[in-house]
């Protein structure tokens, strides 16, 4: 009797202290191989900035209706608007008279626009640069130009240089132009210009 008395004491302290031990137990340590990395983040994409390249500036091409984007017959306040740059040269006291308006104050002679009766009606090139309608230009021979034009042409002798010849080709198109080229004693095309008659005739410009 005594003896299972004692099994009994032994079995209860051995249960307590089981439940002792369960109840001051740690969770186990975690290793570092077990916490998951944090997702990643992907920077935000750089702002794509929108870019537009400068507009070309416009390209004039000399025609037998004007010069570019500046027509025959337009008023003289147009042309300067539409121009966009200085021109040099002022009206004259008499309305409607005529003047010319350089484009270039260094090489007045280089381009200029004639105006007369307040409207756009010829321009002058004294450049090498420029090509005139049907493909003739300053300092060419005065065969080539023959060649280009030919069938178009009429010829007479310079009013002030001795041997010079001018050639006034007429358009090819209907409006009525026409382009003038004035050659030294050697042949070689000094100056071109282009407009409506009679300004396009007048051998001393405004003068």
């Amino acid at each position: 009797m005594r003896r299972t008395a004692l099994v009994r004491v032994l079995a209860a302290s051995a249960f307590a202290a089981m439940a002792l031990g369960g109840c001051n137990r740690q969770p186990p340590a975690t290793s570092p191989a077990d916490i998951p990395a944090p997702a990643s983040v992907a920077p935000p994409a750089a702002a794509s900035i929108a870019t537009t390249a400068p507009a070309a500036p416009a390209v004039r091409a000399a025609t037998f209706k004007g010069y570019g984007d500046l027509a025959f017959g337009m008023p003289s306040k147009a042309v300067r608007e539409t121009w966009k740059a200085p021109l040099v040269g002022q009206a004259p006291a008499n309305p409607g008279g005529c003047y010319q308006l350089a484009t270039d104050p260094a090489a007045p002679k280089s381009l200029s626009l004639m105006i007369e009766g307040d409207k756009l009606v010829r321009y002058d090139v004294g450049n090498d640069t420029l090509v005139a309608p049907g493909g003739g230009r300053r300092g060419m021979d005065i065969d080539q130009v023959r060649k280009l034009y030919a069938g178009r042409i009429r010829e007479q002798p310079d009013k002030y240089v001795p041997g010079a010849i001018d050639l006034r080709v007429s358009a090819d198109d209907d409006s009525g132009s026409a382009l003038v080229f004035q050659t030294d004693a050697a042949g070689k095309v000094t100056s071109w210009r282009v407009g409506q008659p009679p300004a396009v005739d007048y051998v001393e410009g405004c003068s």
